[in-house]
């Protein structure tokens, strides 16, 4: 990894801050993405004491907003010639339906949106590193969970953890599409299963939900655990020439049936770009 430039997102708490750290210490040059100013700058510090690479640089932006991801692509985009990997991992879980100002659900706009528009924003400056990569954090909260196309937003029927689960089906599928879509061009893109790990998620949910995940977090794997399969994905050779999979543990996984629908897959690319304002074939 070593003068690798890394882009990652959800990278100043958790296990997106860990795997930083990880690629850090092994020569990357991070492009960290914070919404807290507060955190992302104690996250800067921690690195400037202990990385070995320099020139990390620190970006703001709230990614449950269509126009600041955009900005913050451009913003990368202009300064970068080149990115050799992204990590999407900024996520949340939701217990009541919030709407963004672009008419949302926050958890689709966060949880997928956010992954779609940086990704496509980014892309040529990756096509432009080749080989490089594309991880994305999704979870194994997709089982069980289907895309209803006809309230995409959950506007019907509204739990946070179907929300939540339905943004981590999108994960999937989006890498199943993308993967398919840039096949050939020297770019790889998988997404991952962390497994359960005691981190700041789902702090926020608030209610009943918030207090039932921190006590579930006693039993939750620590954050160096949950974070291996990103660096894996980010940084392993054997891993190189894997696309469009699905990982946990290191090892490719196989996620639900409907996961694994290339036909969903292609309506979910279509209903996004339409959504991003974005004019992808």
């Amino acid at each position: 990894m070593q003068g690798k430039v890394v882009v990652i997102t959800g990278s100043t708490s958790g296990i997106g801050q860990v795997a930083a750290e990880r690629l850090a210490e092994r020569g990357a040059r991070l492009l960290l993405v914070a919404r807290d100013q507060a955190r992302g700058h104690a996250t800067m510090a921690a690195l400037g004491r202990n990385a070995r690479a320099a020139g990390h640089r620190l970006h703001f932006a709230d990614l449950s907003r269509l126009s600041e991801v955009k900005r913050l692509a451009a913003e990368i985009a202009s300064a970068e010639p080149r990115v050799d990997v992204l990590i999407n991992n900024a996520g949340a879980l939701f217990a009541r339906r919030q709407v963004t100002e672009d008419g949302l659900e926050r958890s689709f706009a966060l949880n997928h949106m956010a992954y779609f528009v940086l990704t496509l924003g980014l892309l040529e400056r990756l096509k432009a590193a080749a080989p490089a990569r594309i991880v994305n954090t999704a979870s194994d909260a997709h089982r069980g969970q289907r895309l209803d196309f006809d309230d995409l937003q959950c506007e019907r029927s509204y739990s946070g953890l179907k929300a939540y689960g339905r943004s981590k089906l999108c994960n999937i599928l989006f890498t199943r599409e993308l993967a398919r879509r840039i096949a050939g061009s020297g770019v790889t893109v998988n997404c991952l299963h962390p497994g359960f790990v005691a981190t700041r998620f789902g702090d926020g949910a608030g209610g009943w939900m918030a207090w039932a995940i921190r006590a579930a977090k006693l039993f939750a794997l620590p954050q160096a655990k949950g974070a291996e399969t990103i660096v894996h994905l980010a940084a392993a050779p054997e891993a190189a020439g894997a696309s469009g999979g699905y990982f946990h543990r290191c090892r490719p996984a196989t996620p639900s049936a409907e996961a694994q629908d290339d036909g969903a897959a292609a309506r979910l690319w279509a209903e996004s770009a339409r959504i991003a304002g974005m004019d992808i074939a």
